[in-house]
């Protein structure tokens, strides 16, 4: 198959792209000009690279005979206090890629969406309005709505919880971390598992027709973020970082429990295969070793 993936460089995109490789897809890669290409070094020579500022994307579909948009590129708002650019990545770039596709070879749209509500920031909202487009779409290609719970792993975005927290506890000098009451639920999933899912979707692709699909990915195991934290701290061995839960407020429209419907996948045969402390374990240890 050939596929046009956005977001290659990121933590999602790099793994997803290393997973469609070894399958033997052919891979074309939407990244930005100025992306940082740490995470695929090693795979830059197997893919082919555009930059999202200069590419014609009708040209690029055509030109590479595109079968399928995976839509990996996030802007999670963290950086940049306008949310123009957060809008720009998760919106108005999807938007332009669907309405190229009309007179092409695409079929299929696969858009990564989160399992948090669409309250919590211009991230979530963002996200929840490229959906409604989705949904617009969905009588002319196979779409695929993609909604992940919080999955971490090696290589993630500092910016992101899971990481931040890993990062921190492992460097053990750290004197205090700051954090909320910590009675949120959340389903945390390895990075390898939410890539096995992947896999399994785009080979299921040629059993489903047009139309609005919408699937969720997640453990269905759910641990209150204060114990993730605990668990993170026990597994890096840290002994001097004091863990000040109750210290910062819960942010406005705060999701306190999520749970992803995870039936369809299950149903095709994939089920997540590394247990919280397995997969925290794996993270801490690349970490460690891109520290060494």
């Amino acid at each position: 198959m050939n596929i046009l993936l956005t977001g290659s460089s990121g933590f999602l995109g790099s793994h997803l792209l290393e997973r469609l490789l070894v399958l033997k897809h052919s891979v074309s890669c939407l990244k930005r000009h100025k992306s940082d290409l740490w995470r695929v070094k090693n795979l830059i020579d197997k893919a082919s690279w555009y930059d999202v500022e200069t590419t014609e994307f009708k040209d690029l579909l055509v030109e590479n005979n595109i079968d399928c948009i995976i839509h990996c590129a996030t802007d999670y708002g963290r950086k940049e206090i306008d949310p123009l650019q957060t809008i720009e990545a998760n919106l108005v770039l999807p938007l332009k890629l669907l309405q190229a596709c009309n007179g092409t070879n695409v079929s299929s749209f696969i858009n990564t969406d989160t399992i948090l509500d669409k309250r919590i920031s211009n991230y979530s909202l963002s996200k929840s309005q490229f959906v409604d487009w989705l949904k617009f779409y969905s009588e002319d290609y196979v779409v695929i709505n993609f909604a992940l719970e919080h999955f971490y792993g090696p290589k993630d975005d500092i910016t992101k919880f899971a990481s931040f927290i890993i990062n921190e506890l492992i460097d053990n000098e750290k004197k205090a971390i700051d954090l909320t009451e910590g009675l949120q639920q959340r389903d945390f999933i390895y990075i390898e598992d939410v890539i096995d899912a992947f896999e399994i979707l785009i080979k299921e692709l040629v059993n489903i027709n047009n139309s609005f699909n919408h699937f969720e990915v997640g453990t269905n195991q759910l641990v209150s973020i204060k114990d993730f934290v605990i668990k993170v701290k026990e597994l890096c061995q840290n002994k001097n970082t004091k863990l000040n839960f109750g210290s910062l407020p819960y942010r406005k429209n705060e999701t306190m429990l999520t749970n992803a419907d995870t039936q369809f996948l299950r149903s095709l045969g994939w089920s997540p295969k590394f247990s919280l402390e397995e997969g925290l374990m794996l993270t801490i240890k690349q970490e460690r070793k891109f520290r060494e």
